[in-house]
């Protein structure tokens, strides 16, 4: 699923496509129930494009909508449509389209912002971060995957964050201590940044606005080399569940 660098790289390559212009139609190929809200957004001027958290945002003159890649999803700029393709934004010189193979992703008008989620990963203060994670009991792994505690964060830099931070993704969250809780944040600040630098991390299907891959996954340290030495200590990677999703780590870099 593309996460927080994935999103912003693609809020950054196609808002200058869209920003400014009128939204003729959403055109809708799809019986999900999120295409029958799309019909309010004809008409009205893309004021502004930006994430929050994982949804890419198109400010509109009246409400917005709020566009979620879910596992396949890809926003493509000037493409031709094809057999995946779910949704084409219409706008007055430029079209874009909404493609999802597994169709968990969605382009939904709403009045306001997806609400119950957490701060914005790269805004949150390491003040606000270890309050947050004072108040909850847990697998660390587990929780940062929650995005009503932070949103952004999903399975790929959950595993890098924990690793840079030399953390088990088991360790419990109620008694991590503030400096190790500190090294977490600083670690999940880091790693983001750099992901959105290397245009995100192509393992599946993202692809940027323009159709280009990212580049983060060349520099992963854990996630998906289960069995490969450890790029530290040489130790082979293990792979566990956590939360039902699958956690990468290295059994002597990362203590409880």
């Amino acid at each position: 699923m593309p996460e927080l660098p994935e999103v912003e790289t693609v809020v950054r390559t196609v808002a200058p496509r869209i920003r400014g212009r009128r939204l003729i139609e959403v055109r809708c190929f799809t019986k999900k129930p999120w295409a029958k809200s799309v019909a309010a957004a004809s008409g009205q001027t893309i004021r502004d494009v930006r994430r929050h958290g994982k949804y890419i945002i198109l400010e509109l003159d009246q409400g917005l909508l709020a566009i979620h890649l879910g596992m396949t999803g890809r926003l493509l700029a000037g493409a031709e449509r094809g057999s995946y393709t779910r949704a084409i934004l219409v706008c007055d010189g430029a079209t874009v389209n909404f493609d999802d193979v597994r169709q968990f992703g969605s382009v939904r008008w709403l009045e306001s912002e997806p609400a119950g989620l957490g701060p914005d990963a790269l805004a949150v203060s390491a003040e606000e971060f270890l309050s947050r994670l004072g108040k909850k009991k847990g697998r660390l792994k587990a929780l940062l995957l929650d995005q009503s505690f932070i949103r952004g964060v999903g399975n790929i830099y959950a595993d890098e964050s924990l690793f840079r931070a030399r953390i088990h993704p088991l360790s419990s969250a109620a008694r991590l201590s503030r400096q190790r809780a500190q090294r977490l944040h600083r670690a999940i600040l880091e790693v983001l940044t750099e992901a959105v630098k290397r245009g995100g991390s192509s393992v599946s299907d993202y692809v940027d606005a323009d159709g280009q891959r990212g580049w983060f996954q060349l520099e992963h340290k854990v996630y998906q080399r289960t069995g490969e030495p450890c790029v530290v200590c040489g130790s082979p990677i293990r792979r566990i569940l956590v939360a039902q999703r699958s956690a990468h780590y290295c059994p002597r870099c990362q203590r409880w």
